[in-house]
């Protein structure tokens, strides 16, 4: 089963949101959903305490993680759940570097400003000495997040750097949209929102279906070039 890892060095690039709105997606297709969070603060498996009542049943939320029960919790979860979904810390240490070894896919969300993409070089350079040392390619993507739908100069030249390095990016990014932080304040998932809780809560929810949508893409590019 796939396991999905979100790493990023840098805090405020929307890590733990982007976890979160994947493993809601899953789960209201009904798919079973384990998202372990390996974040010291918690904001996950905070969301899922404060709000036990909307958590989908579908999915588990595994606080309390870190590296020395990271990767048990990662293969245990992934031997009984179709998607397994990771958030870390924002810093490289060796919980990150255990949860990449075990990763299908690495995540990396950062905004489009130059300090966010100097951060997603670092992760990028985890996730390469991760491969070497495991002698496998650990497939990754980086995710535009907190993006509008008027692309600023310096994210238009950031994107640009990155293909020019043959960086991988993902092609749904994640908007800036008030239903996401929402989802903490509020409790239920990003389904749940109505009119009343956040303005235009649809737009958030396309948004949503269509990162999802584009990760198990690649997932499946990857099976199928693996093929």
């Amino acid at each position: 089963m796939p396991v999905i890892v979100l790493c990023s060095t840098k805090g405020g690039v929307g890590k733990s949101t982007t976890a979160l709105v994947l493993a809601q997606v899953y789960a209201a297709a009904g798919s079973s959903v384990t998202l372990i969070d390996a974040d010291p603060n918690q904001p996950l498996a905070t969301w899922a305490s404060r709000f036990g009542d909307s958590v989908p049943k579908q999915l588990e939320v595994m606080g309390g993680i870190n590296e020395e029960s990271i990767v048990d919790a990662i293969d245990t979860a992934a031997e009984k759940c179709p998607f397994v979904i990771v958030d870390l810390e924002g810093s490289a240490n060796l919980t990150a570097s255990y949860a990449i070894s075990r990763a299908d896919l690495v995540l990396i969300p950062m905004r489009g400003k130059q300090l966010d993409a100097d951060q997603a070089g670092r992760v990028i350079a985890l996730i390469e000495r991760e491969s070497k040392a495991f002698r496998r390619k650990i497939d990754y993507r980086v995710v535009f997040s907190m993006t509008t739908a008027l692309q600023s100069r310096e994210q238009r030249h950031i994107r640009t750097t990155l293909e020019e390095k043959g960086i991988p990016i993902l092609p749904a990014s994640m908007m800036e949209r008030a239903a996401f932080s929402a989802m903490f304040q509020l409790g239920g998932t990003i389904f749940d929102l109505s009119e009343e809780d956040v303005s235009n809560p649809r737009t958030a929810q396309e948004n949503a279906q269509q990162l999802a949508t584009a990760v198990i893409e690649t997932l499946r590019e990857q099976e199928t070039a693996a093929a």
